[in-house]
């Protein structure tokens, strides 16, 4: 069963989170799995052949190599997502090919602290049975959350999340679709532009984040380059 939330602002603008289901997020898994897998087999032929041209043989080498072996398996496995996470605003390669994204609770990107605390829990997901755990989280929880999710306060969700804003006795505003936007979303871009004055500066600054959130993994990269509130003024 699809699941959603909505999440409205003092202005009066909603935000509809179309959320990710357990089969999505399963599958973003195992394909950044297959990253992981490859990353960590380039990296280990690297270190092994480095190794072997340098006739390292002694007890503190090997240890000081197996230390070393941990912790780039632990920053591959567990950091990559941290990284991607919080540098391609919510996603990792194998979110980005499913469609989905995180962000945290009432819409906002994530950020690096997010992005760690809920990779941290993964790492006892992961322990414990493979994730099953987590499995069992996401199913019992309203908002599909795992563990890690109820720990950073993030949500998953699918990229097309965006419901229109409401005027009157319960009707809509109609925009026409553009190259990069559906008319719900020029909509609710048009909204906040249009009100921005009166909102409180961080009030503006959340808001402005959000809807660029959404946008700016479409736009070219000179547009991608604007900051919030110059690149919604520019669509």
């Amino acid at each position: 069963m699809d699941r959603s939330v909505e999440v409205r602002t003092p202005e009066s603008v909603a935000f509809a989170f179309a959320l990710a289901g357990l089969g999505s997020r399963f599958l973003a898994v195992v394909a950044d799995g297959v990253v992981q897998a490859l990353a960590l087999f380039g990296l280990l032929w690297g270190f092994f052949w480095a190794v072997a041209r340098m006739h390292r043989g002694s007890k503190f080498e090997t240890n000081l190599d197996t230390a070393f072996l941990l912790l780039v398996a632990f920053g591959v496995l567990f950091g990559y997502f941290v990284v991607f996470e919080t540098l391609w605003n919510g996603q990792t390669p194998g979110k980005r090919l499913l469609g989905i994204r995180v962000v945290r609770d009432g819409g906002y990107p994530i950020d690096f602290t997010a992005a760690l605390i809920r990779n941290l829990i993964r790492i006892a997901e992961w322990l414990l049975g493979f994730y099953l755990v987590a499995a069992v989280s996401a199913l019992v929880s309203s908002e599909n959350k795992r563990l890690g999710d109820f720990a950073a306060g993030t949500i998953v969700v699918r990229e097309s999340r965006v419901a229109p804003p409401k005027t009157g006795a319960g009707s809509t505003e109609r925009y026409a679709a553009t190259s990069l936007l559906s008319g719900d979303e020029r909509a609710i871009v048009f909204r906040f532009l249009e009100r921005r004055d009166g909102l409180p500066a961080a009030k503006r600054a959340e808001l402005a984040a959000s809807l660029a959130a959404i946008v700016r993994p479409r736009v070219s990269p000179d547009l991608a380059r604007l900051d919030d509130e110059g690149l919604l003024e520019r669509l």
